[in-house]
């Protein structure tokens, strides 16, 4: 949604207030039924909403409170959210990057973020996998990028391959090429992901390297006291 957004930057960013706050929930619509509305999009589409109003009326984004705020509300319209996996995922790994990360990242960037989002869905990794990813976390940091990349270009390379065919293939090229870079950082992921209970010992060395890692960075910030 994010990608979407900026995508459409130049376009939002010369629109007067109230027509930009009108484009972009327009535009957040569109991406919603266009990706059939799943549970994950739902969140995304709804805190993006919220963002923009907020930013209309000239409030604060803080995206906790727009996470937790869109939530309630989606438990409200459907509660049968409540059962779905991939809304448990999309609101734990959001949770992660956003209230995890931050502090994580004056010591572990680029890290911070992708170990933010993995310890935001451990409950529901384990609950319902039985396991939390250990690879995923390296896995996230090579493909990320690149399926944001796909997302930006993807959106406006369909739209052109889809007014001019004799061009789509060649459009299209480059989409391929990073669709095929995901699914290849995935597949590699799952083959060599450990399995219990070396995955467990990998997490609890990962958690110790954090934590080590951050009471490191708080101590050197922390002032000296100078004695009178």
């Amino acid at each position: 949604m994010a990608f979407v957004l900026a995508a459409a930057g130049p376009l939002l960013r010369r629109a007067p207030p109230f027509a930009r706050w009108v484009l972009s929930l327009a535009l957040i619509g569109w991406f919603v039924v266009l990706t059939r509305a799943e549970p994950s999009v739902l969140r995304a589409g709804v805190m993006a909403g919220l963002g923009a109003t907020a930013f209309a009326l000239g409030r604060q984004r803080d995206p906790v409170r727009l996470l937790a705020v869109a939530v309630i509300g989606l438990v409200l319209l459907d509660p049968l959210l409540v059962w779905s996996v991939g809304f448990w995922l999309s609101v734990g790994a959001t949770f992660g990057v956003t209230a995890l990360g931050p502090p994580l990242a004056v010591r572990l960037l680029p890290v911070a973020i992708t170990v933010g989002a993995q310890l935001g869905v451990a409950v529901p990794s384990v609950l319902v996998f039985g396991r939390l990813s250990l690879v995923g976390t390296v896995a996230n940091l090579l493909a990320v990028p690149v399926a944001g990349l796909v997302m930006l270009v993807g959106l406006p390379a369909c739209l052109v391959a889809g007014a001019l065919p004799s061009v789509g293939g060649v459009v299209m090229i480059p989409i391929g090429w990073g669709v095929g870079w995901v699914d290849a950082v995935a597949t590699v992921g799952a083959a060599v992901e450990p399995r219990p209970p070396w995955s467990g010992l990998g997490w609890l060395a990962l958690v110790v390297v954090v934590v080590a890692v951050a009471r490191g960075g708080g101590a050197r910030a922390a002032p000296a006291g100078t004695p009178e």
